[in-house]
Order: structure tokens, then sequence, then C-alpha cells
């Protein structure tokens, strides 16, 4: 049984809504935390809040870059790219890695700096605003990590996955910013900039391992899911069953192309069969794995006689 059945599949004009609203709540959001917390990291002499801060501006951009790249990705074919937009959602998805990338390393730098040169020493003891400004923005990105992951599976986005994914290191950095403020406010000023290089840390493991890498598999034509090939050979076979026929399947091979997939399945029949009825066989298995498995843009189903020497076997 495929898991793709126990999802609900949403219509074209469906999937734009959703599309627009995540857009708009990621920017409406950021927008309203960056300016927050830059002024709490300010007024509250915090390090930590002001690159927290900066990690939220950077969520403006990435939300953005998700948006535009989503809505690139659900254009129909055309002469131009005759089997889709796909891929140019794995590209807006690099895009924010590489972002969230520059962002850590940039801020990290700049605690490494500032650590090196003893700037802490002279520093002022963190305020209760940026206490207050940490704890609003862990309870605010949670939030939206949740309500864009949410979308992100509906409508099968590894963008909005990818900014998802911002929103949760931006909650990550507010909780590295709370402890590193509290603990400058005990009398250890350094926490505050120790705290810092571990968000730093944090964001470039997600930029990297996270986003960038998942985008690229996706872009070098990774085979799919194991448990896919395994469903559809379990759909010929059911098949082959009830028609009481022998169809064997000499390969299968499935290949990710953005969120989608395209498969190649060659099986074999009887070598005298008529050709009209093979090709019926043929159009019927490629209809029951295109039914069952919505994940599957296209699936190519060749038919060989048996014994066809070519043919690799399962």
């Amino acid at each position: 049984m495929s898991k793709e059945k126990t999802k609900v599949h949403l219509t074209e004009a469906e999937k734009h809504k959703i599309v627009n609203q995540v857009a708009a709540v990621g920017i409406a959001g950021n927008v309203v935390l960056t300016a927050f917390k830059m002024f709490a990291g300010i007024v509250g002499n915090s390090t930590a809040m002001v690159s927290d801060a900066i990690h939220s501006l950077s969520d403006v951009f990435a939300t953005f870059i998700a948006f535009v790249g989503v809505k690139i990705s659900k254009k129909g074919a055309d002469a131009s790219h005759p089997y889709g937009h796909e891929r140019f959602e794995c590209f807006a998805s690099i895009l924010l890695g590489l972002i969230l990338t520059y962002t850590g390393v940039h801020i990290g730098w700049g605690c490494i700096q500032s650590i090196i040169h003893k700037e802490y020493l002279t520093a002022q003891t963190p305020g209760m605003i940026a206490i207050a400004a940490a704890v609003v923005s862990i309870a605010a990105k949670e939030g939206m990590y949740w309500y864009t992951i949410f979308a992100a599976d509906k409508i099968e986005s590894s963008a909005f996955r990818a900014d998802a994914w911002h929103h949760r290191s931006d909650a990550f950095s507010s909780v590295g910013s709370l402890i590193g403020i509290l603990g400058a406010r005990m009398g250890f000023p350094i926490m505050d900039l120790l705290a810092g290089l571990v968000i730093c840390a944090i964001i470039i493991h997600v930029g990297l391992v996270e986003v960038i890498l998942d985008a690229v598999d996706k872009l070098v034509d990774h085979a799919g899911d194991p448990e896919t090939d395994k469903e559809i050979k379990e759909i010929v076979n059911e098949y082959s069953k009830e028609h009481d026929m022998n169809i064997g399947i000499d390969s299968l091979m499935t290949r990710q192309f953005g969120e989608k997939l395209f498969a190649d399945l060659e099986i074999n029949l009887d070598g005298n069969m008529p050709l009209h009825e093979a090709h019926l066989v043929a159009d019927d298995v490629h209809g029951l794995i295109e039914k069952e498995h919505p994940e599957i843009k296209h699936i190519t189903v060749h038919v060989n006689p048996n014994g066809y020497p070519y043919g690799v076997g399962e």
C-alpha cells in the first residue's frame, strides 16, 4: 500500500493559496521579529540578540526566495521545459542553504574576533529586554516552523521545508541567545559570545546538511525511495495474478525530479501475445502505478518478449 494514499491531494488553486499564505505569514512575522530583536539587542547590550536579529532578517529573504522557487516549480510543461519546472524549486532550496551558511559563518567570525580581542571584558551586562526578546522569538519561530512544515508537506515543497528549517534554526539561535544572556547577567560575559558561536554552528549545519545536500540529491537523478520500487513491483505482481498471466519484471529504475519521480519499467510478456494486447497490458500497468503513486510524474513501461536476452531479471 502506498503511503501517498493517506494524503489529501490538493488542486493547483488550493496549492497556490497555501503558497501565498505561508509566504505572507513568513515575511510579515520575520519583519516584526527582526525589528523587535534588533531593538532589544541594541538597547539590551546583547551581541547574541543582535546576531539573532540578523538571522531573522535573512529569513525574510529566505521566505521570498522559497515563494518564488515554488511558484516557478508549479508551472506546467512548455516548449522550452517539456518535463516541467520542478527542479527550479531545488535551486531555490540551494540558494536558501547558501544564505543560511553565509549567515552562520559571518556571525560566527564576528564572535570569534570579539573573543580574540576580549571585547566581552568591557561589554555591558545585557538587559531584561534582551531576555524578553529571546523568549518571544523562541515561541514565535517554533510556531512558524510547525506552520510552514505542515504546509510544505501538504504541497510537497522542498523549498518551504528548507524555509521551515530556517525558522527552526532561528528558534535554536534564540535558545542560544537566551542561555548566553542569562550567563552574562550571572557574571560570565563571555557566555553571550559563546552562545553566538553555538548558534552559528547550528545555522551552518542546517544550511549545508539539511538544505543544500538534500536539494543537490534531487538534482543529480538520485534513485527514489526503495519502498516505492517495492510497491511498484507489488502492483505489477498483483495485476499479473488478477489477470492470470505471467508478467516478469526485467528492470525498474526511478529518479528524483525535484519533488517528483520519473520511473522506467521493463516487463516481459509471452512473445506470442498480439501487439495490441501487450500494449493494453503495459497501458493498464502504467495507469495503475501512476494512480497509486501520485508522486510519480511519469512512468515509462516497456514490453519485452519472454526470455528476451537483454532482460536483467528481478
